[in-house]
């Protein structure tokens, strides 16, 4: 990847990180801290990698990307914003009645979500479920499921990472964020599921770890999936919670609330 190619994905990041920072100022609540977090990652995987067309949301033969941890649903909107799916001057109506950009993905509203999620497990399963249906049917789709290092704690993630490895779900490529930061603190403190990398080591994944805001390292692990074609692949993205706004930077305070209208200032 060029440093032209990294410089316009960076902006892309920006560009979401200000759509996070809109809809949950003007919604009054939300969760920033974990959407800030994934800028990077969806922004490489909206505008690199994935298969899709934002004229044709529904077509047959898409990659998918599954929001396991679904209350990061702003960086999601936001992103699908920035590729052209709905004006980006909807993400201020996040959380607001009527409104199609919902608390959390709802698939049967929003265009471009591929999976409505939110109950922590439940959107990794699906990913699952969708990577084996398209083994089956010999249709060349790959699918991306993030996933919370606080949702990890789920027994049904575990499960999944069962039926995934059970499967050889090569196509499926699981991006556990690990910002070692949940709703009531550190996820040492609540309930550590350390060691990530051997655990998801002995259940028979392909294990990568990376800075989550690197892109060259996104990018190669990207590659390394592709280069998988046994095993499952989950990347253990290293990442700082409220990455890009001072006051949200690695602050549990910033899981779940939205800025106030100084805050907003300071932020944007």
């Amino acid at each position: 990847m060029t440093n032209a190619e990294k410089l316009t994905l960076a902006k892309h990041a920006c560009h979401i990180r200000m759509g996070v920072i809109e809809g949950t100022h003007s919604a009054k609540c939300g969760h920033p801290g974990g959407s800030l977090d994934i800028a990077e990652l969806l922004s490489y995987l909206y505008f690199v990698e994935m298969n899709i067309d934002p004229k044709d949301p529904k077509k047959a033969d898409r990659d998918r990307l599954v929001l396991s941890k679904g209350h990061a649903a702003p960086a999601l909107y936001a992103a699908l914003a920035e590729r052209g799916y709905f004006p980006v001057e909807d993400l201020k109506t996040l959380r607001k009645i009527g409104s199609y950009l919902q608390g959390h993905p709802n698939m049967n509203e929003t265009p471009g979500v591929d999976m409505s999620t939110g109950s922590l497990g439940q959107g990794i399963s699906a990913a699952c479920g969708m990577a084996l249906g398209a083994k089956h049917a010999g249709k060349p789709i790959n699918v991306f499921a993030i996933v919370g290092d606080g949702e990890v704690e789920e027994g049904e993630c575990w499960e999944a990472f069962m039926f995934a490895a059970h499967y050889k779900l090569s196509n499926l490529c699981v991006f556990l964020d690990r910002n070692r930061l949940q709703i009531d603190g550190s996820t040492e403190t609540v309930m550590s599921s350390e060691p990530l990398e051997d655990k998801m080591k002995a259940f028979n994944f392909n294990v990568l770890t990376i800075d989550g805001h690197d892109y060259d390292q996104i990018e190669a692990a990207v590659n390394a999936f592709h280069a998988e074609s046994e095993k499952p692949t989950c990347v253990i993205m290293d990442t700082t919670k409220g990455k890009g706004v001072s006051f949200m930077t690695n602050s549990v305070d910033w899981h779940g609330k939205g800025p106030n209208d100084d805050e907003y200032k300071i932020a944007i």
